[in-house]
Order: C-alpha cells, then sequence, then structure tokens
C-alpha cells in the first residue's frame, strides 16, 4: 500500500499488532502487517529468549518490541529499592485485596502481606530497568521500538538512530503529540480512549483528525490510529481522518495463537462494548480493562484510593493471578474476578480465529470499506 508506514517498516499492509504473544508476533508479520512484542512484563533474559524464537521463526520480516517508560510515577529518580517500595504501600491494600479474594470463596492468606517479588513491573518502567530490555531489543533485528506514557527519553532516541530503528510513542492528546514531535519521534500511536490498557478520555474519532491538524507546524509525522480498531473497516475510516495505518492491541486476545487464558478469551467473546473500564485498579493509571468483581470492587465508595505507579501493580498482579489461573481450573468465583486488559472493540470480538486470518480479515474489510467510499463519488 500506498503509505508512509510500509514505507518506514518496509511492509505490506499498514497495521501494527501490540501483543505480549510470539505467537502472534510472527503471524502477523508473515501476513504482511508487522507484530510488536510487549516486553515491559519480561526480565532481560525472558526477553532475549522470545526475541531469538521470534528471529527463528519469522523468516526476516519486520517486527518491533513495546516498552514502558513512563514520564511520572513514584519514585521514578530514585535508584530501584523493592524493599522501600514495599514500605511505601499500607496495609489496608494488602487487606482490601485479601477480603476481595477472600469474599469470593478464594484461600487468600498470603495476599496480607505484600511481598518484594512483586516489584517487576517497578524495575523496568525506570532508566536502567527500560535500558537493560532495549539493549536485548537491539542487539536483534528489530524494526520498531514503542514507548509508552510519556516522551521517549533522548537516550532512547539516540538508540533508535544509532540503530537505524523506528521509534514510536503512544500518546491520548494533541498537546501530547506536539511534544513527541518536537522531540524527534518517527511514529506517533494516536490512542482513543476505547482503546485496551492505558489510554486517555478523548474519543478515537475525534483525536485522530485533531492530532493530525495539530502536528502540521512541527512535522507531517505518520500517525498509527489506535483505539477500538477491529476491523478493516474502522481502519479505514482512521485513514481517512489523517492516520498512515492502524496500531491494534485488543483484536489479537481472542485469536488462536494468543496467550490469553480460554475462560478469559471466553468473556471476551460473550462480552458487548460496554463491559468494558477505565479503571486504576490494575496499575493505577487508568487502563481499560473487562468489569469484573475486581473493577467493580475498587470503583465502590469504600475502597482504598489506588496507588500511583508502580504501587498498584505490586498490590493486584500477584492477587490477579491466582484469579486468573484458579479461573482456568473453573472456580466460580475466580472468573467473576477474572479481568483482562482489552478495548471497547471487544463488542465486535466474536470469534477466535488465526491471528494471519485476522489480518487477511482486515484486507478484505479495508477493500470493501473503500470500494463503499469511493461509491459516493460521481464519475
Amino acid at each position: 500500500m500506498n503509505s508512509k508506514i510500509c514505507e518506514l517498516l518496509d511492509i505490506e499492509f499498514p497495521l501494527v499488532a501490540f501483543t505480549h504473544c510470539r505467537d502472534v508476533v510472527v503471524a502477523v508479520s508473515k501476513a504482511g502487517g508487522c507484530g510488536v512484542l510487549g516486553a515491559v512484563g519480561m526480565t532481560p533474559a525472558q526477553l532475549e529468549e522470545e526475541l531469538k524464537w521470534i528471529d527463528d521463526h519469522i523468516d526476516g520480516l519486520p517486527y518491533g518490541v513495546d516498552v514502558l517508560i513512563p514520564n511520572k510515577m513514584a519514585g521514578k529518580d530514585q535508584k530501584f529499592d523493592s524493599e522501600k517500595l514495599v514500605s511505601m504501600i499500607p496495609q489496608e491494600y494488602a487487606d482490601f485485596r485479601a477480603d476481595l479474594l477472600e469474599k469470593h470463596g478464594i484461600e487468600a492468606s498470603e495476599f496480607r502481606t505484600i511481598k518484594p517479588s512483586a516489584t517487576y513491573m517497578a524495575e523496568n518502567t525506570k532508566a536502567d530497568g527500560a535500558k537493560a530490555l532495549l539493549d536485548v531489543a537491539f542487539s536483534h533485528p528489530i524494526k520498531l521500538i514503542a514507548n509508552a506514557l510519556g516522551v521517549p527519553p533522548d537516550w532512547m532516541l539516540q538508540m533508535g538512530k544509532d540503530n537505524d530503528v523506528k521509534v514510536a510513542a503512544l500518546l491520548g492528546t494533541a498537546q501530547h503529540a506536539i511534544n513527541q514531535v518536537k522531540a524527534g519521534v518517527d511514529i506517533l500511536v494516536v490512542s482513543g480512549t476505547e482503546a485496551g490498557g492505558h489510554c486517555g478520555s478523548v474519543p478515537t474519532m475525534v483525536l485522530i483528525p485533531e492530532v493530525h491538524e495539530a502536528i502540521q507546524p512541527y512535522g507531517d509525522v505518520p500517525i498509527l490510529a489506535a483505539g477500538g480498531i477491529v476491523t478493516g473497516k474502522q481502519m479505514a475510516a482512521a485513514m481517512t481522518m489523517g492516520a498512515a495505518g492502524a496500531w491494534c492491541g485488543s483484536v489479537w486476545l481472542t485469536t488462536a495463537e494468543s496467550e490469553v487464558p480460554p475462560a478469559i478469551k471466553e468473556k471476551m467473546i460473550a462480552a458487548n462494548s460496554s463491559q468494558t473500564i477505565r479503571s486504576r485498579s490494575r496499575t493505577g493509571k487508568h487502563s481499560r480493562q473487562l468489569v469484573s468483581a475486581w473493577t467493580n470492587a475498587w470503583e465502590a465508595k469504600d475502597a482504598p484510593e489506588p496507588l500511583p505507579l508502580p504501587l498498584q501493580p505490586m498490590v493486584a498482579e500477584p492477587a490477579l493471578a491466582k484469579v486468573t489461573k484458579l479461573a482456568e481450573s473453573g472456580h466460580e468465583g475466580a472468573k467473576e474476578l477474572s479481568t483482562y486488559w482489552v478495548g471497547q472493540g471487544v463488542g465486535l470480538m466474536n470469534q477466535s480465529i488465526s491471528a494471519g486470518d485476522v489480518v487477511q480479515d482486515f484486507k478484505e474489510d479495508f477493500i470493501s470499506a473503500y470500494e463503499r467510499l469511493t461509491s459516493f463519488i460521481e464519475d
């Protein structure tokens, strides 16, 4: 396609897939798009193993890696200290999560204590931890590196230039887009509030044209539209408003290759677009996920205020890991609590097919949308 994204990433179709699953990365790249592996939850050794596997299976096709280096978070400028982070979490948070699990029939005495082992996200989102992941990523033939929750640090942008790797940044407002362009990013991932995971409050249909217009005085940096996009028709619509392609995350969650446990896949396939919520209950920042007994409890009036990143994940992730495991065994209380990041496009995700077939559906749907649009123009 005649798209700046295709030119920059050397791909056939300007569809970029954010995923935590290496199989999806490979399948999407082989189908003509570009798979991007989310690395924030991995150790450098784990990332090395995943990228080595991708290199061995992707046939030299383009792919990328995504990290998370927030501009704002608790203890950002301090040396990583797991014990200190643990001491910053009041006991009421440990008790709240344990009480919640026990209310749903889950033995939870272990969760009345916050453990230092729950600090993986805190380490990886600090400069030293992120650099360790990026050192691994840049030792592989990646085409793209992406960052969320702020302007990529100068050293990350320089690593991209030095390695001829394009740097993308996720954002949710026009002013953030201007800041990113001024900083020198190569691609803007413009994410509307419909998106799964961390997102702002502006809808995709408003945000894409707003950002496209706002950045023109500073540079016509290509835009990947994100937020609720799970079909080629939506992708085509976004491209008529100024995008050069689409960045999708949620649509891969119900694919055959996805890392998402079957019980949660079933929940997503059954969900409608109203059954997601922007909640701070998982990371401390607003992130869109499936509505569940877990999210409902944290929205209640008597719930403690979610802690800032990276403290809230230390409360949430160990408990939700047990919930997910028990849900897979059929535990009804765990099924009620289980949640996962997903966008409002979940209402259109009604089946489980391969990631490659999803890309093919996008292509066919995109062509259908193009033909429909041109049919309105008289010869």
